[in-house]
């Protein structure tokens, strides 16, 4: 059942019922993101189990590594 969610600021049609679905769904390694829903953090063992709704407000911020490079 498609339904629609704002992602990242943009509309979204996802078939995800949760939130480890929707990572899933759009091929992202659950452990590289922090996702937040509709203004909550969610723990990362918790993905599985939290259902996501019509309407839900998503944001999935990826950790990017990186240094200092002193000259």
């Amino acid at each position: 059942m498609s339904m629609k969610i704002k992602l990242n600021g943009d509309e979204y049609d996802t078939d995800a019922g949760t939130i480890g679905a929707l990572l899933e769904e759009l091929d992202i390694m659950p452990g590289r993101v922090a996702v937040e829903l509709n203004i909550k953090i969610i723990k990362k063992d918790r993905y599985s189990g939290t259902v996501i709704k019509e309407g839900d407000e998503i944001e999935i911020v990826s950790f990017v590594g990186g240094g200092c490079n002193k000259s």
